[in-house]
């Protein structure tokens, strides 16, 4: 309204949405204009829809529906008055009306705005180009983000919020500790556990009735650990939105760069590992001090020791691009378990990343809490490596927890033991921890050659008629326990006819004896039958 070719122009309605952006300016004098609308368009025309009653209010209600700007009417042409129904459904909508009293060239007014339009847009990516500079700079002066935030603060002229996952967090320039915790507790309700496959990057948030915060998400292999906030009491403009997107890029490549100079800095972890492995460390309180824990006065901590095995599946794969990927899930799970709050300790050793997690014993959920913590840090690990490495796959294997930390090498001994065992045997492929093992764990600590000689006492003879005759008795046998003795219910797993069942059931009789079923018997070779699959599958 300040632009010189609309000094003879006035707001007849809907003033209090002046506010509203201009994104271009066109004439529209149809009545059904829905397909030639775009959000932020200012519309001019002679008013030649203002003549029916109906087609005016369908007119003005598509350009309220449609988030036009705002509308230029010139009086004189096809009409001398505004009718008072437009004018109060305007105001009822806050979309501005503005009214030439005498006839006007519109194309002076289309010239006029999309120059200012045009030029503001340049000047826009000149200060764009400009701050990406001084981001750079910054970035290559300092690992602190403080900088970058600051100048985000200095070129978008708005609060400015970090909050972090990872270090505590900041506010530029500062603010009242209620509304800092208030946008704290968005961050952690709204960003950090956001699918980011599925939605936007930016999210706007409505902090109170007169406050709304825009937050982009700081992401790195993935995974959210901070997000960067633009404090306003309106809509951000759409530069404020790029500036962002410059400054969380910023902030990704020094957090990146900040977890790898403490992977650097952590590899004497390397040493307190080995000796919990080698059962070197024989003081307990000499133990959790090498780990960096407080001493308790009361309570305890819970330790839980597990294996992250990297398997390269890809041949032609070179040695360093594997050695990269290593490092990158290093991080990666450092990061994710920091971000989790879970104390911890990681060694790399060949292709196994060992690590130690501790937690303090608060409540009886605390163990269960822990385990679900380490099963979703995994699960997103291997998600990281299905998507970002080429042919990277992640086994992993936690052992039981331990109330004192120099017993962590039974815990790591029966990590190894979850992946043998998880990855030879099908129904148990995801299996993380000792404890769900169940009966495995008395297959996996018996002697390779006792399971063999155990499976060849009860199924030996099975076994050599299955080869010689092909008549699938071990996979009959199996369907049959698994259906716990159902004849319907295996046939129909088998998809074989009834009769069929009935004379494989006899044979097993002839090879198993009749007392196959007798309770101590069908134990025996149901556990053969496990031992069977497992010695199997790990050849």
């Amino acid at each position: 309204m300040t632009r010189p070719i609309f000094k003879k122009a006035h707001i007849a309605a809907g003033e209090s949405g002046l506010h509203r952006l201009v994104g271009w300016v066109h004439v529209l004098e149809i009545t059904n204009i829905s397909p030639y609308l775009s959000s932020g368009d200012l519309i001019l025309s002679t008013g030649l829809w203002l003549k029916s009653e109906q087609e005016r209010k369908n007119y003005l209600l598509q350009l309220i529906q449609s988030d036009a700007a705002g509308l230029c009417v010139e009086l004189g042409t096809s009409i001398d008055s505004i009718p008072a129904d437009i004018l109060e459904l305007a105001d009822a909508h806050s979309f501005p009306i503005i009214v030439f009293d005498k006839p006007v060239r519109f194309v002076e007014i289309t010239q006029d705005i999309h120059s200012y339009i045009i030029n503001r847009q340049h000047q826009l990516l000149k200060d764009l180009e400009t701050y990406s500079r001084k981001v750079q700079q910054l970035t290559l002066q300092s690992t602190d983000v403080s900088s970058i935030l600051r100048l985000l603060h200095e070129y978008s002229s708005h609060q400015v919020a970090y909050i972090s996952s990872l270090e505590h967090n900041r506010f530029y320039p500062s603010m009242e500790p209620d509304t800092a915790s208030s946008i704290a507790e968005v961050y952690s309700r709204e960003i950090v556990h956001r699918d980011l496959g599925s939605q936007e990057s930016n999210v706007l948030t409505v902090l109170d009735e007169d406050t709304s915060v825009l937050f982009q998400p700081v992401v790195i292999f993935g995974q959210v650990f901070s997000a960067v906030g633009i404090v306003s009491r309106e809509q951000p403009a759409e530069a404020v939105s790029l500036l962002l997107d410059y400054t969380v890029k910023a902030v990704a490549t020094l957090l990146l760069r900040t977890q790898f100079l403490e992977e650097k800095m952590l590899r004497n972890q390397n040493g307190i590992l080995q000796d919990l492995l080698n059962n070197r460390i024989h003081n307990e309180e000499q133990a959790q001090t090498s780990m960096g824990l407080r001493l308790l006065v009361k309570g305890h901590y819970l330790f839980m020791g597990g294996v992250l095995e990297i398997e390269h599946r890809a041949t032609n794969t070179a040695e360093e691009q594997k050695e990269a990927g290593r490092q990158d899930i290093m991080v990666l799970l450092r990061s994710l378990l920091k971000k989790n709050n879970v104390p911890h300790l990681v060694m790399m050793k060949m292709n196994q990343l060992h690590v130690l997690c501790a937690k303090e014993y608060l409540t009886k959920d605390t163990e269960r809490n822990l385990m679900h913590t380490l099963q979703t840090i995994t699960e997103d690990i291997g998600h990281f490596a299905e998507n970002q490495l080429d042919g990277v796959v992640v086994h992993a294997g936690f052992g039981k927890v331990r109330n004192k930390m120099i017993e962590s090498s039974a815990s790591f001994e029966e990590a190894y033991q979850v992946i043998e065992v998880s990855r030879s045997v099908a129904r148990l492929k995801g299996c993380l921890f000792y404890d769900k093992l169940g009966v495995y764990q008395l297959l996996k600590a018996a002697p390779y050659r006792f399971l063999q000689s155990f499976v060849q006492d009860h199924l030996g003879e099975l076994i050599q008629y299955d080869q010689e005759h092909e008549l699938q008795l071990m996979v009959t046998l199996k369907a049959y326990m698994n259906a716990f003795g159902s004849k319907l219910e295996t046939a129909k797993v088998l998809y074989i006819h009834r009769q069929t069942l009935y004379n494989r059931l006899d044979k097993l009789d002839e090879l198993l004896g009749e007392d196959w079923l007798t309770p101590h018997r069908r134990t025996s070779i149901e556990m053969a039958l496990l031992a069977h699959d497992m010695l199997q599958n790990s050849r």
